[in-house]
């Protein structure tokens, strides 16, 4: 199963290079899921690419942050601030990203489409 994703077009360019390889989230899917499907936030507003997931880790910010801040592609601060007064949170490994040729804009099949929250 694949799920769409809204991530911040500042992230979105860490995943791209290479240097990003978790993304943190604050719930997780309820069903299996093999694949995201990034949508680069506004202002880029499109679909930009996809990844399969390696694995999930689920635990508190703190033990996050120490497993995966080698290549977390943000900053200690902004994590930290992301996960406040939370205790626990959820870090999706990258395990292929692959870019499109030509991001899509979602609108252009849905015009009323909506991008999910960044949760």
């Amino acid at each position: 199963m694949k799920v769409l994703l809204s991530i911040k077009p500042e992230y979105v360019e860490e995943i791209i290079n290479g240097t990003k390889k978790f993304e943190y989230r604050k719930r997780i899917f309820k069903k299996k899921v093999d694949s995201v499907i990034i949508y680069s936030t506004m202002p880029v507003g499109k679909i930009i690419g996809e990844f399969t997931i390696d694995k999930i880790i689920n635990d508190t910010p703190i033990e996050i942050w120490r497993k995966t801040s080698s290549y977390s592609g943000i900053s200690k601060d902004s994590f930290l601030e992301y996960f406040s007064g939370r205790d626990d949170g959820f870090a999706i490994k990258i395990k292929r990203f692959i870019k499109y040729d030509k991001p899509i804009n979602p609108r252009d099949f849905d015009k009323d489409f909506t991008p999910p929250p960044i949760i």
